[in-house]
């Protein structure tokens, strides 16, 4: 299918003499064209596009700039004037890839100059021939887009039904699903989990928005959690460096709630009755690897946890491995309840820095220096400070079984 694709680009490229882009619509590179040259004059390459090849996406101040010209309701090409302040410092030809009027991706050819004698058409002018040709052709893309979209979402369909489904529609499902992914199934795999993962608000409003890369066998949205999950192929079972690198794409989509580095977003802690939050906006876990998809629904708890307690938690990783979030494996498996009567006080928004100094210093083992030095405080401070914490929660901190209670119950917010 890949080679499909380029073979597309390629003739768009030689259509038109410029090299062509095609990404899918949340900006994921697909295919891309080269273009020999022999002049020495020849520009270098333009940052956005250089970008989008090396890393596969488009930034989102990239998309934010593109996105604003109309680019996903168009319905015939149309011209991009450059923005130094967004990165873009060569204009653009966008040929959009449409297929029965849904928008599945498109097509970029920069624009230096020598595009400009292409007449776009208009009431009284025809379409140059050239661009009818490239348009021709980015039709043909935009039908193999909507059937991978199609076979992807029967996929996903299979999948979320065996991660989430009853015990009595779960054999069904893998069974249908091994029998899609044929020789892959029995390989070694993992779960990827994204939270959170905003539907597709596009014009196609029953278009989920999957993923299309390279390394996923299948995924899915689960509604009820706001989630992605996405079943990854590895190369061998002791490394999950595949799950990684896609957990990373994933979480540069547009489709996790506006990443990071979305301009005009700043992330909001995300830890639920603890006041001092710590959490952060999106995150991603990965499952241990598994082979065959009998164990998919316990790999897929893995992975959420993992998401869960990444999310919460800043100081973990913001792609969680199972295997390193520690209590939280506990936790996120238990069901939700209300906090513990004698925490409640002290989960108060106005305590925010006893509940901050508490569960760091039993995160320190209770040694007084190490946590008077993580909190950049002198150790009278933090004895102080501890001393209102026995106060709230008549909880005693040299006791191993209050110390325990304290310390889960604190953990236990951080997921509510």
């Amino acid at each position: 299918m890949r080679e499909d694709y380029q073979q597309l680009v390629d003739e768009i490229t030689a259509t038109l003499g410029a090299p062509a882009t095609l990404e899918n619509r949340d900006f994921a590179l697909i295919a891309f064209g080269a273009q020999d040259s022999d002049d020495a004059e020849e520009p270098t390459l333009d940052p956005v596009r250089t970008r989008s090849i090396l890393q596969r996406r488009s930034t989102a101040a990239v998309r934010a700039w593109f996105e604003a010209f109309g680019i996903a309701r168009a319905q015939a090409p149309l011209r991009i004037p450059p923005d130094p302040g967004a990165g873009v410092f060569m204009g653009r030809l966008c040929l959009p890839v449409r297929h029965r009027g849904v928008v599945h991706g498109y097509v970029w050819l920069l624009d230096d100059g020598h595009l400009s004698d292409l007449e776009l058409g208009g009431p009284a002018t025809p379409t140059d021939p050239r661009l009818v040709r490239a348009m021709e052709t980015t039709a043909r893309i935009g039908a193999l887009l909507a059937a991978e979209a199609r076979a992807g979402e029967e996929l996903g369909e299979l999948l979320r039904e065996l991660l989430t489904g009853p015990p009595a529609a779960r054999d069904a499902a893998c069974s249908g699903l091994h029998t899609a992914l044929r020789g892959t199934a029995d390989g070694p795999q993992a779960l990827v989990a994204v939270l959170p993962w905003v539907p597709d608000t596009g014009e196609d409003e029953d278009h989920p928005g999957l993923p299309h890369l390279p390394g996923i066998s299948a995924a899915c949205v689960i509604p009820d959690e706001t989630a992605l999950a996405a079943l990854v192929r590895l190369r061998a079972p002791t490394s999950l460096g595949p799950a990684r690198a896609t957990a990373e794409q994933l979480l540069r989509s547009p489709r996790t709630a506006a990443a990071e580095s979305a301009p005009g977003r700043t992330a909001e802690p995300h830890g639920g009755d603890l006041p001092c939050g710590g959490g952060r906006e999106s995150a991603a876990g990965l499952s241990e690897a598994r082979r065959g998809l009998d164990e998919l629904p316990a790999a897929w708890r893995e992975a959420l946890a993992s998401a869960r307690a990444a999310r919460a938690d800043a100081r973990l990783d913001p792609i969680a491995r199972w295997t390193d979030i520690g209590p939280y494996r506990l936790l996120a498996t238990l069901p939700t309840t209300a906090p513990d009567a004698a925490v409640r006080p002290l989960l108060d928004g106005a305590h925010a820095e006893l509940a901050r100094t508490a569960e760091t210093f039993l995160d320190c083992a209770g040694q007084a220096s190490r946590t008077a030095q993580m909190l950049g405080i002198h150790r009278q401070t933090l004895y102080y400070r501890l001393s209102r914490v026995r106060q709230l929660t008549g909880l005693d901190l040299d006791a191993g079984d209050d110390r325990l209670l304290l310390h889960m119950a604190l953990k236990a917010a951080r997921l509510r």
